[in-house]
């Protein structure tokens, strides 16, 4: 049997006090989505969870079914809205996020990890995994390339132990690493 699933990842720009025009981007995104046609979206850097709010009461006879998942200080960034119904939500924080003494930065206290949820799809068990990898801040010397390399190795045994009873899966999300890139090569 064929099936057909449609999945969108995006990487919102959402942080506050540094991206520009975030609420007119957030309403931008919710009314698209809101008329789009996907089964599942995966979303990146929607800190605020007036945003994902905002996002999810414009989509909600689209996408009925989301979740915010919490982590950190600041919560983890991370949501999906889904056209079935979602099972077996969970979400692992990463041991390894970035540093406290780099506050400019910001990924420690955003807690960084993979959520991941199930659903069916014409009696076939999906699961969905979404993450955000720590930023590479300075491409030349980058100084999170073993934290990103650590968390694709965590992200990869998580879905190895959390996927055996899935017919299939997905991995969306913003992995913050190019083709090439020891991180890229590993996933």
């Amino acid at each position: 049997m064929e099936i057909e699933f449609k999945v969108l990842t995006l990487n919102c720009w959402g942080i506050p006090f540094i991206s520009k025009d975030v609420l007119p981007r957030m309403r931008s995104i919710a009314e698209y989505l809101g008329k789009s046609d996907y089964d599942v979206v995966c979303l990146q850097e929607v800190w605020a969870i007036a945003d994902y709010n905002l996002i999810r009461d414009v989509v909600v006879s689209t996408y009925p079914f989301s979740h915010y998942f919490y982590s950190g200080v600041i919560g983890s960034g991370v949501c999906i809205f889904s056209k079935y119904l979602l099972q077996d939500v969970f979400f692992h924080q990463w041991p390894l996020n970035g540093y406290i003494h780099k506050i400019q930065h910001g990924d420690w206290f955003a807690g960084k990890g993979i959520a991941m949820c199930r659903v069916i799809v014409k009696g076939f068990s999906v699961n969905i995994y979404t993450s955000h990898l720590l930023a590479e801040y300075n491409r030349t010397c980058d100084e999170y390339e073993t934290h990103r390399m650590l968390q694709v190795f965590d992200t990869a045994q998580f879905i190895q132990l959390t996927s055996g009873a899935a017919d299939f899966i997905v991995l969306a999300g913003d992995l913050n690493t190019e083709p090439g890139d020891l991180p890229h090569r590993f996933v």
